[in-house]
């Protein structure tokens, strides 16, 4: 086959050079083949290359391996919206890397575009907060530097106590688990971003104490001073690994100060963020 092709003429010119195969002589099956061993995002850019390739980017099943072992969890009994599983798998998988909220909009859950990981964000009124409904303590304050229209602000308080818990179909792999806090209530001024750290006071006495643990008995804590006033930070709990994707993971996590010998204020909580291990490097390197 490979001598027919290199001596091939063109019709009707026979002292012209024999015909070279063509990246666009590649079909669709064989070009396909080549896509389903590459990530998401190396697959988008060889489908601007060629037709051949633009149509072998479309393929059901090059989609499906890139979608998460559990997607049909997340489409049935997360989003509750079967409908999704009628779309191409590419489609599907674009649809699942936007921010879908869940859980009367309290949770989110997004795949990572570049890996198909499965994330997750539990907002603050998804959380339990200790003396969250007395406002001498707490308020809900608005923001747009959520996920969330709102955040959780803590004025002045003795006993700091923050819970939360999820229990998740997980795909296999290692999980980070983050708080994301900031001190400092932030707000515009005059088309600028201004921090209020007026209440601030507390988290340079005691370090926060950080806890998760799963239903399979695993345990991570660690102690954190709160600091960097005016930014945001993830706040790294701890990992967790799954090694049964049809069970469901329970996992309870907590932030703590609990020294009732002095107040601690000035404090915003915004979210927990479940990510990928790898996708978890990454974002905590860029925040």
């Amino acid at each position: 086959m490979g001598a027919n092709i290199s001596g091939a003429v063109v019709d009707g010119n026979e002292g012209a050079p024999p015909l070279r195969p063509r990246l666009g002589d590649i079909p669709e099956s064989c070009a396909a083949l080549v896509l389903a061993q590459l990530d998401p995002t190396e697959i988008c850019k060889l489908a601007l290359l060629n037709r051949s390739f633009r149509g072998a980017s479309s393929a059901d099943f090059i989609w499906e391996s890139k979608l998460p072992s559990n997607y049909r969890f997340i489409v049935k009994k997360v989003l509750g919206d079967t409908a999704l599983l009628n779309l191409q798998k590419k489609e599907l998988y674009a649809r699942l890397c936007r921010p879908n909220p869940f859980d009367a909009g309290t949770k989110e859950i997004w795949l990572d575009k570049n890996t198909g990981g499965v994330c997750l964000s539990i907002s603050s009124k998804a959380l339990t907060i200790t003396g969250i409904d007395d406002r001498r303590y707490w308020s809900h304050i608005s923001t747009e530097e959520s996920r969330y229209p709102t955040v959780a602000y803590l004025q002045q308080i003795w006993w700091f106590e923050v819970d939360g818990e999820l229990e998740f179909d997980f795909p296999v792999g290692t999980y980070c688990l983050f708080f994301r806090l900031q001190l400092g209530k932030s707000s515009k001024r005059l088309g600028r971003r201004v921090c209020n750290s007026e209440h601030i006071h507390g988290w340079d006495i005691k370090s926060a104490r950080f806890q998760l643990t799963t239903s399979d008995g695993q345990h991570a804590v660690s102690l954190c001073y709160l600091d960097n006033p005016g930014n945001w930070v993830l706040y790294h709990v701890g990992d967790f690994v799954v090694e049964n994707p049809n069970a469901l993971t329970k996992i309870k996590f907590s932030l703590t100060q609990i020294d009732c010998t002095h107040t601690k204020g000035g404090l915003c909580v915004d979210a927990a963020l479940i990510y990928p291990s790898s996708v978890g490097k990454e974002v905590r390197s860029c925040s």
